[in-house]
């Protein structure tokens, strides 16, 4: 039987079965419907861009709507359907179409209104989301179409499209997994961030248990660079895409900017600006060269001259002095304001400048320097050219030789040779045989013998005065921390400093290390160009000055990491000890966050220390979430809480527990029947 579409303002047709045009105002939700949720405002919005660019593609069933007697009042009631009634009823308010649209419907009073409703919603299966994926792959490569078209016509968002699209293009090979429920959508997410098929493949055959999505896309964008890594700032994502590279994208983590997909082009990019840096410093202060490195060169085996003190010019003076009184002037005069007026908020930043503009002048380097010397152009943490001034090749480093006056006819160069004069026979008679036994130097073995008799007694006197002890030790650490290559030292004392860099990415970037640097920088200032003057130096000064760069030095040569070849139980225990002497709180220097320690722990450690630190309940909270919603969580409560992993803790009861010790064995007062010992026992 063939069933003709009606329009009921012409026909009041209520035969069960009957497909009718109704007008869009005269349908109503039946109070029969199943569904008591509400539609979301997403799924209204889809079927109302489907049905514009469509039409309704599955009819409405309503029934007539009856009165207390029983008769049809002239509305109709959707029983199934009422997404899109509110999907017309949305386009109606747009002024798409009118409030009397026709709705092709048809008519059920036959069947219960309830359970056809319920069965509409229960009885179905929806598309694999696999098929969804690459049947909007299909429309974007078959028709041409893309996101915004896609997404106008399916009532999402552009990125939503993007998002699917990239899915759609995931290697066929793992689709069929994600098909069969060996891939979880999380995970097969994490393979989209390289459209490389091959890629992907191999990743996915070298997964071991670990199968998180973090880890997957860690193993594929491994040999790419992050776009916060120091070479992408240096360059930047414009540069980088005029030079022909690519920027791959997550289209469903935060990426942070993405990932250059090629190192080497980066690499060759930052050498090649470097080197641009590198010849204008160069020129502009007259170097003799400049040598350019992506990593400072620690390895480089140059002796290095740092900049020394010199006298302002008057002028200069005069203008320091200005400037320092206009903003002590200032300081003081809106000392109480809460916020600063914008001229005067500039008024301040330029007298701060000028006043760093003759700091700088404070200290130069020799012309002489400057012509044999070169500077290190290197990229520093934050992705800005770093300057590094005042190295001596070997072939440039040719000193010459200083010869001390003796008070009995002779010198002495630099070698410690002895030079002898005024022996001849216009001095004393001597014959030239006797001239010559007299100039002949003394025998290696000699010279051996006499020099170790000269140390036993420098090591009994240095014994003996600890004052000069503490002079030669620290001039023995800093003629080896400030002049590299130079043999000034005859203590045989040999620090080393562990390069920290290259065991903790970063690290370098921290405001530690940059005070740790700063504060050496200050010494270098103050050290003698020349290394021979260095004793003199240090013994003019003061005893507080020595004591303070002595304990710089030392702190150079600190090394308490553990690394996961070395045994040294004893040596991590005394660096416990040392922690507990200084009273080390790292909570002034560190803080777990997700790039420091959040994000490199199971989620498990990251329950505990939230437990610990935060609650109970605030971890219960946590433990539903992902790894990377996890971490990120865990960083804002742990912030301003002081918790630190036990390996960074410092434990005050060692430090008790020794200075208990002490103080007993000060108190014991001595035993009745031990007697000193004599020196000759």
């Amino acid at each position: 039987m063939t069933i003709h579409a009606k329009n009921v303002e012409t026909a009041n047709v209520s035969a069960s079965g009957t497909e009718v045009f109704i007008p869009l105002n005269k349908l109503k939700k039946s109070p029969r419907n199943a569904r008591k949720t509400p539609h979301s405002e997403a799924i209204i919005e889809a079927y109302a861009a489907s049905i514009a660019a469509k039409g309704i593609l599955q009819n409405l069933v309503v029934e007539p709507e009856l009165d207390g007697e029983g008769a049809e009042t002239g509305f109709y009631l959707v029983s199934i359907g009422e997404g899109r009634r509110l999907a017309q009823l949305l386009r109606v308010k747009r002024k798409q179409i009118k409030k009397t649209e026709p709705v092709r419907c048809v008519i059920d009073t036959v069947n219960d209104a309830h359970e056809i409703s319920l069965d509409e919603n229960v009885t179905r299966e929806a598309m694999h989301p696999a098929d969804q994926f690459e049947a909007f792959r299909r429309l974007n490569e078959e028709r041409g179409w893309g996101a915004e078209e896609i997404a106008a016509r399916f009532g999402v968002t552009a990125h939503v499209v993007r998002q699917r699209l990239r899915l759609g293009s995931v290697s066929p090979k793992l689709m069929q997994v994600y098909r069969d429920g060996d891939l979880t959508l999380d995970q097969l997410m994490a393979f989209t961030i390289t459209e490389d098929h091959a890629r992907q493949e191999q990743v996915f055959d070298n997964l071991t248990y670990n199968r998180d999505p973090y880890m997957i896309r860690r193993q594929l964008t491994q040999t790419h660079v992050a776009a916060a890594d120091r070479r992408a700032v240096f360059i930047g994502a414009e540069a980088y895409i005029g030079a022909g590279g690519m920027i791959i994208r997550d289209l469903f983590t935060d990426d942070r900017g993405g990932f250059y997909d090629d190192a080497a082009l980066l690499d060759r990019m930052v050498i090649e600006k470097l080197q641009g840096f590198a010849e204008s410093v160069r020129q502009a202060e007259g170097w003799k060269w400049a040598d350019v490195h992506i990593d400072y060169p620690h390895a480089h085996g140059l002796r290095r001259i740092y900049a020394q003190p010199v006298a302002l010019s008057e002028e200069d003076e005069a203008a320091y002095a200005a400037a320092s009184d206009e903003l002590n002037r200032l300081t003081e005069e809106w000392s109480s304001a809460e916020e600063l007026p914008d001229d005067v908020d500039k008024r301040f930043g330029k007298l701060e400048a000028e006043l760093e503009r003759i700091d700088a002048l404070r200290h130069a380097y020799d012309p002489d320097v400057i012509t044999h010397g070169g500077v290190f152009v290197v990229l520093s943490h934050d992705g800005t050219a770093r300057i590094e001034r005042g190295f001596i090749r070997a072939e440039d480093d040719q000193p010459e030789r200083r010869v001390q006056e003796g008070s009995d006819g002779y010198t002495i160069n630099d070698d410690g040779e002895i030079i002898e004069e005024g022996i001849g026979p216009e001095r004393d008679g001597d014959s030239d045989e006797e001239t010559q036994d007299a100039g002949k130097p003394l025998s290696d073995l000699l010279v051996r013998d006499l020099t170790a008799h000269r140390t036993l007694g420098l090591r009994l006197a240095l014994g003996e005065q600890p004052d000069v002890a503490l002079i030669a030790v620290t001039h023995t650490l800093a003629a080896q921390a400030f002049y590299q290559g130079a043999e000034a030292h005859c203590l045989e004392i040999r620090p080393t400093s562990t390069y920290l860099a290259g065991h903790a990415n970063g690290i370098e970037d921290t405001a530690a290390a940059k005070a740790l640097a700063d504060r050496h920088a200050g010494w270098a200032a103050d050290m003698p160009g020349d290394v021979a003057n260095l004793w003199g130096f240090i013994a003019s000064l003061d005893h507080a000055s020595v004591m303070a760069l002595f304990a710089h030095c030392a702190s150079l040569t600190v090394n308490a990491m553990k690394q996961p070849w070395e045994r040294k139980p004893c040596a991590h225990e005394t660096a416990d000890r040392l922690a507990a002497a200084l009273s080390l709180d790292m909570t002034t220097h560190w803080a777990p966050t997700v790039r420091t320690y959040l994000g490199r722990i199971t989620k498990a450690h990251i329950l505990a220390a939230i437990c610990e630190a935060v609650s109970e309940e605030a971890a219960e909270r946590l433990a539903a979430l992902k790894k990377q919603p996890m971490a990120e969580a865990a960083e804002q409560l742990l912030a301003g809480t002081g918790w630190l992993p036990p390996l960074m803790r410092t434990e005050p009861t060692v430090l008790a527990e020794t200075g208990n010790a002490r103080s007993e064995e000060a108190n014991e007062p001595p035993a009745g029947d031990l007697a000193p010992l004599d020196a000759t026992d």
